[in-house]
């Protein structure tokens, strides 16, 4: 088969925070296939045909696109900010591994991207020094019981955690319940992070401690991290907002 699938990851954003390789393969794209506000954010080329579609049709996109480049197109299948975490990556696979046979022969390649909880960490300081995990909070493609039961382990463990899609108008009461699970384990001034539409126009980013936090702070543009037990901040002068970090010795230091 002649035909290319580039599974490409557009940042958080911002397109100075675009990869060079990213924006290669989407500049030498015939289709463009995609989320529809992922794609809109892609200026447009003449020639180059554009897919759109629903958030929720991630297998039947990537089979779109896999169908695409067996006919020979070079397609690039578009994620915002990483296309591995919780993006379209998995789904490209998951319709390789399960479909047509042929579709194995084809050449598919990923280019990651910065993904919104690295972004997040970058405007607050280091967050993540430490060791860290990542989890959506959606029980769309996966039971509550097991959310509830991951998200626990890692509390246990003291890991710095972050929440992606934390937070919908169909899946209002999660986010609250998620943070009374943290309150559990961690102590009321852990701080918790809010960083929402990070990097674009619209950026909204917050620190408030876990005996303050209301679900209400955030949205499904919002990115939450909450601190492990050795996270700390520094406050800061002049009502500037304070830096946030996890050392990465974890314990006492002689």
């Amino acid at each position: 088969m002649t035909g290319l699938v580039t599974i490409v990851g557009l940042g958080p954003g911002d397109p100075r925070y675009l990869t060079p390789a990213a924006a290669e393969a989407l500049a030498s794209a015939t289709d463009l296939v995609g989320y529809g506000p992922y794609v809109d954010r892609i200026p447009e080329r003449a020639g180059q045909r554009r897919h759109s579609s629903d958030n929720r049709v991630e297998l039947d996109r990537a089979r779109f696109a896999l169908d695409l480049a067996a006919k020979g197109a070079r397609v690039a299948v578009v994620s915002g900010g990483d296309p591995g975490v919780f993006a379209m990556a998995a789904a490209v696979f998951e319709a390789v591994d399960n479909g047509d046979p042929a579709w194995r022969s084809l050449d598919i390649r990923v280019e990651p991207g910065i993904t919104a909880m690295l972004a997040a960490a970058a405007r607050v300081g280091a967050p993540l020094g430490g060791d860290f995990c990542v989890m959506s909070l959606s029980d769309n493609l996966k039971p509550w019981d097991v959310v509830e039961a991951r998200l626990r382990a890692a509390l246990t463990a003291d890991f710095v955690v972050a929440l992606y899609n934390p937070i919908s108008s169909a899946r209002p009461w999660q986010l609250g319940a998620a943070f009374k699970i943290v309150a559990e384990t961690r102590g009321p001034d852990t701080p918790i992070i809010l960083a929402r539409a990070v990097m674009r126009p619209d950026e909204r980013i917050r620190i408030v401690p876990l005996s303050e936090v209301e679900a209400s702070m955030a949205d499904m543009s919002t990115v939450v991290t909450i601190g492990a037990s050795t996270t700390k901040l520094i406050e800061r002068s002049d009502d500037k907002a304070p830096y946030v970090y996890t050392p990465r010795f974890y314990g006492v230091r002689p």
